[in-house]
Protein backbone atom coordinates (compact mmCIF):
# COMPACT_ATOMS: atom_id res chain seq x y z
CA UNK A 1 0.00 0.00 0.00
CA UNK A 2 1.27 3.46 -0.90
CA UNK A 3 1.66 6.16 1.27
CA UNK A 4 0.26 9.00 1.42
CA UNK A 5 1.93 12.39 0.34
CA UNK A 6 0.62 15.71 2.39
CA UNK A 7 2.73 18.61 0.66
CA UNK A 8 3.65 21.17 2.91
CA UNK A 9 3.17 25.04 1.32
CA UNK A 10 4.29 27.18 3.66
CA UNK A 11 7.50 28.55 1.59
CA UNK A 12 5.23 29.55 -1.34
CA UNK A 13 3.73 32.41 0.90
CA UNK A 14 7.38 32.86 2.26
CA UNK A 15 8.37 34.03 -1.18
CA UNK A 16 5.12 35.69 -1.97
CA UNK A 17 5.95 37.25 1.91
CA UNK A 18 9.61 38.59 0.27
CA UNK A 19 7.87 41.04 -1.70
CA UNK A 20 4.62 41.60 0.19
CA UNK A 21 2.77 41.49 -2.28
CA UNK A 22 -0.19 39.01 -3.62
CA UNK A 23 2.39 36.23 -6.21
CA UNK A 24 2.86 33.51 -5.95
CA UNK A 25 -0.83 32.44 -4.35
CA UNK A 26 -0.38 29.98 -2.06
CA UNK A 27 -4.06 28.81 -2.77
CA UNK A 28 -3.25 28.27 -6.33
CA UNK A 29 -0.19 26.45 -5.03
CA UNK A 30 -2.21 24.26 -2.98
CA UNK A 31 -4.90 23.14 -6.11
CA UNK A 32 -2.03 22.60 -8.44
CA UNK A 33 0.15 20.52 -5.47
CA UNK A 34 -3.19 18.14 -5.79
CA UNK A 35 -3.85 17.86 -9.50
CA UNK A 36 -0.40 16.62 -9.72
CA UNK A 37 -1.07 13.90 -6.68
CA UNK A 38 -0.80 15.46 -3.68
CA UNK A 39 -2.76 13.46 -1.02
CA UNK A 40 -3.57 16.77 1.10
CA UNK A 41 -1.67 20.14 1.74
CA UNK A 42 -0.38 21.00 5.01
CA UNK A 43 -0.22 25.22 6.00
CA UNK A 44 1.34 25.97 9.64
CA UNK A 45 -0.36 29.54 10.93
CA UNK A 46 2.80 30.52 13.14
CA UNK A 47 2.45 33.38 15.90
CA UNK A 48 4.43 35.51 13.46
CA UNK A 49 2.57 34.53 10.75
CA UNK A 50 5.87 34.70 9.13
CA UNK A 51 4.53 33.14 6.14
CA UNK A 52 0.96 31.72 5.68
CA UNK A 53 -1.54 34.03 7.15
CA UNK A 54 -5.39 34.06 7.94
CA UNK A 55 -6.81 34.88 4.84
CA UNK A 56 -4.63 32.13 2.97
CA UNK A 57 -6.04 29.54 5.53
CA UNK A 58 -9.72 31.24 4.83
CA UNK A 59 -9.42 30.99 1.06
CA UNK A 60 -7.86 27.69 1.56
CA UNK A 61 -10.12 25.95 3.79
CA UNK A 62 -13.03 27.55 2.22
CA UNK A 63 -12.59 25.14 -0.61
CA UNK A 64 -13.78 21.43 0.26
CA UNK A 65 -11.98 19.76 -2.21
CA UNK A 66 -8.83 20.41 -0.40
CA UNK A 67 -7.66 17.98 2.51
CA UNK A 68 -6.37 20.50 4.73
CA UNK A 69 -3.99 19.97 7.15
CA UNK A 70 -3.23 22.62 9.65
CA UNK A 71 -0.46 22.93 11.82
CA UNK A 72 -0.54 25.18 15.07
CA UNK A 73 0.64 25.78 18.15
CA UNK A 74 -1.12 24.37 21.74
CA UNK A 75 -2.69 27.80 22.55
CA UNK A 76 -6.02 29.12 22.58
CA UNK A 77 -5.84 31.82 20.02
CA UNK A 78 -4.92 28.74 17.49
CA UNK A 79 -7.65 26.38 18.85
CA UNK A 80 -10.22 29.02 18.04
CA UNK A 81 -9.10 29.70 14.59
CA UNK A 82 -9.15 26.17 14.12
CA UNK A 83 -13.17 25.71 14.98
CA UNK A 84 -13.80 28.59 13.05
CA UNK A 85 -12.26 27.79 9.67
CA UNK A 86 -12.88 23.91 10.66
CA UNK A 87 -9.64 22.18 8.37
CA UNK A 88 -9.69 18.80 8.03
CA UNK A 89 -7.02 17.87 9.92
CA UNK A 90 -5.12 19.57 12.63
CA UNK A 91 -1.14 18.56 13.64
CA UNK A 92 -0.36 20.53 17.31
CA UNK A 93 3.15 21.75 16.97
CA UNK A 94 5.91 23.27 19.20
CA UNK A 95 6.63 26.63 18.47
CA UNK A 96 9.28 29.17 19.58
CA UNK A 97 9.11 32.63 18.39
CA UNK A 98 13.20 32.61 17.03
CA UNK A 99 13.49 29.54 15.86
CA UNK A 100 13.78 28.94 11.98
CA UNK A 101 12.35 26.26 11.63
CA UNK A 102 10.67 23.70 14.11
CA UNK A 103 13.14 22.08 15.75
CA UNK A 104 12.12 19.18 17.74
CA UNK A 105 8.82 17.41 18.82
CA UNK A 106 6.29 18.68 21.54
CA UNK A 107 6.71 18.31 25.13
CA UNK A 108 4.03 15.78 26.14
CA UNK A 109 4.88 15.94 30.07
CA UNK A 110 5.17 19.40 30.60
CA UNK A 111 2.01 20.08 28.53
CA UNK A 112 -0.21 17.32 28.97
CA UNK A 113 -3.18 18.54 30.30
CA UNK A 114 -3.07 21.66 28.08
CA UNK A 115 -2.93 19.30 24.83
CA UNK A 116 -5.38 16.81 26.57
CA UNK A 117 -7.86 19.87 26.55
CA UNK A 118 -7.09 20.97 23.08
CA UNK A 119 -7.25 17.59 21.12
CA UNK A 120 -10.77 16.78 23.11
CA UNK A 121 -12.02 20.39 21.95
CA UNK A 122 -10.92 19.42 18.25
CA UNK A 123 -11.87 16.17 18.70
CA UNK A 124 -15.53 17.36 19.12
CA UNK A 125 -15.48 19.44 16.46
CA UNK A 126 -14.86 16.52 14.19
CA UNK A 127 -11.31 17.51 13.35
CA UNK A 128 -9.09 14.59 13.68
CA UNK A 129 -6.14 16.52 15.46
CA UNK A 130 -2.22 14.47 15.46
CA UNK A 131 0.39 15.42 17.68
CA UNK A 132 4.17 16.36 16.36
CA UNK A 133 6.72 14.27 18.83
CA UNK A 134 10.19 13.34 18.73
CA UNK A 135 10.27 8.73 17.80
CA UNK A 136 11.03 7.62 21.34
CA UNK A 137 8.79 4.97 23.05
CA UNK A 138 8.32 7.61 26.61
CA UNK A 139 6.30 10.03 24.26
CA UNK A 140 4.38 7.39 22.25
CA UNK A 141 3.07 6.18 25.64
CA UNK A 142 2.34 9.91 26.65
CA UNK A 143 0.39 10.70 23.00
CA UNK A 144 -1.85 7.24 23.82
CA UNK A 145 -2.58 8.71 27.63
CA UNK A 146 -3.94 11.86 26.00
CA UNK A 147 -6.15 10.85 23.84
CA UNK A 148 -4.68 10.84 20.22
CA UNK A 149 -5.92 8.88 17.27
CA UNK A 150 -2.63 10.21 15.40
CA UNK A 151 1.10 11.25 15.68
CA UNK A 152 3.97 12.69 13.02
CA UNK A 153 7.25 12.01 14.36
CA UNK A 154 9.91 14.53 13.88
CA UNK A 155 12.10 13.01 11.39
CA UNK A 156 14.97 16.41 11.41
CA UNK A 157 17.50 13.98 12.73
CA UNK A 158 17.71 11.12 10.32
CA UNK A 159 17.13 13.72 7.54
CA UNK A 160 20.54 15.48 8.62
CA UNK A 161 22.38 12.43 9.03
CA UNK A 162 21.30 10.99 6.01
CA UNK A 163 22.38 14.23 3.97
CA UNK A 164 25.54 14.28 5.96
CA UNK A 165 26.35 10.57 5.08
CA UNK A 166 26.06 9.84 9.31
CA UNK A 167 25.66 6.48 10.83
CA UNK A 168 21.74 6.83 11.34
CA UNK A 169 20.88 3.35 12.05
CA UNK A 170 20.18 4.45 15.74
CA UNK A 171 17.97 6.76 15.20
CA UNK A 172 16.16 4.65 12.23
CA UNK A 173 15.49 2.11 14.83
CA UNK A 174 13.82 4.55 17.08
CA UNK A 175 11.50 5.13 14.41
CA UNK A 176 10.93 1.50 14.11
CA UNK A 177 10.08 0.74 17.92
CA UNK A 178 7.92 4.19 18.18
CA UNK A 179 6.03 2.83 15.25
CA UNK A 180 5.31 -0.38 15.78
CA UNK A 181 4.22 0.58 19.75
CA UNK A 182 1.77 3.32 18.14
CA UNK A 183 0.04 0.64 15.66
CA UNK A 184 -0.52 -1.41 18.81
CA UNK A 185 -2.12 1.94 20.30
CA UNK A 186 -3.80 1.76 17.67
CA UNK A 187 -2.53 5.61 16.59
CA UNK A 188 -1.86 6.42 12.91
CA UNK A 189 1.42 7.55 12.24
CA UNK A 190 2.54 9.84 9.83
CA UNK A 191 6.69 11.32 9.51
CA UNK A 192 7.74 14.98 8.09
CA UNK A 193 10.40 17.44 9.02
CA UNK A 194 13.90 17.88 6.62
CA UNK A 195 13.07 15.38 4.70
CA UNK A 196 14.29 14.79 0.97
CA UNK A 197 14.58 11.48 -1.91
CA UNK A 198 16.78 9.42 0.13
CA UNK A 199 15.33 10.08 3.60
CA UNK A 200 11.98 8.89 1.66
CA UNK A 201 13.51 5.68 0.22
CA UNK A 202 14.73 4.75 3.48
CA UNK A 203 11.53 5.88 5.40
CA UNK A 204 8.79 4.40 3.34
CA UNK A 205 10.52 0.64 4.65
CA UNK A 206 8.99 1.01 8.08
CA UNK A 207 6.19 -0.67 8.80
CA UNK A 208 3.34 1.20 9.66
CA UNK A 209 3.69 4.70 8.03
CA UNK A 210 0.99 5.97 6.42
CA UNK A 211 2.27 9.45 5.81
CA UNK A 212 4.58 11.69 4.77
CA UNK A 213 4.83 15.48 5.34
CA UNK A 214 7.04 17.30 3.23
CA UNK A 215 7.53 20.91 2.63
CA UNK A 216 11.14 23.20 2.10
CA UNK A 217 12.22 20.39 -0.20
CA UNK A 218 9.45 19.87 -2.41
CA UNK A 219 8.97 24.25 -3.01
CA UNK A 220 13.01 24.69 -3.19
CA UNK A 221 13.37 21.97 -6.27
CA UNK A 222 10.13 23.09 -7.66
CA UNK A 223 11.70 26.39 -8.16
CA UNK A 224 14.34 24.79 -10.50
CA UNK A 225 12.36 21.62 -11.70
CA UNK A 226 8.74 22.17 -11.53
CA UNK A 227 6.00 20.92 -8.59
CA UNK A 228 4.38 18.33 -11.33
CA UNK A 229 8.00 16.77 -11.76
CA UNK A 230 9.14 16.71 -7.81
CA UNK A 231 5.42 15.58 -6.62
CA UNK A 232 5.30 12.85 -9.17
CA UNK A 233 8.92 11.71 -8.02
CA UNK A 234 7.95 11.48 -4.39
CA UNK A 235 4.65 9.34 -5.46
CA UNK A 236 7.03 6.98 -7.09
CA UNK A 237 9.53 6.50 -4.40
CA UNK A 238 6.72 6.30 -1.68
CA UNK A 239 4.50 3.47 -3.98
Amino acid sequence: MSIRLGVNIDHVATLRNARGEKHPDPYLSAISALKFGADSITIHLREDRRHINEQDLKKISKNKKIPLNLEMAANNEMLKIAIKHKPNFVCIVPEKRKEVTTEGGLDLKKNFKKIKKIIEKLNHNKIRTSLFINPNIRDIKLAYKIGTKCIELHTGKISNQIKEKKNYFKELSKIKKSTNLAYKFNIEVHAGHGMDYKTAKILKSVKFIKEFNIGHFIIGESVIHGMNKIIKKFKKIIK
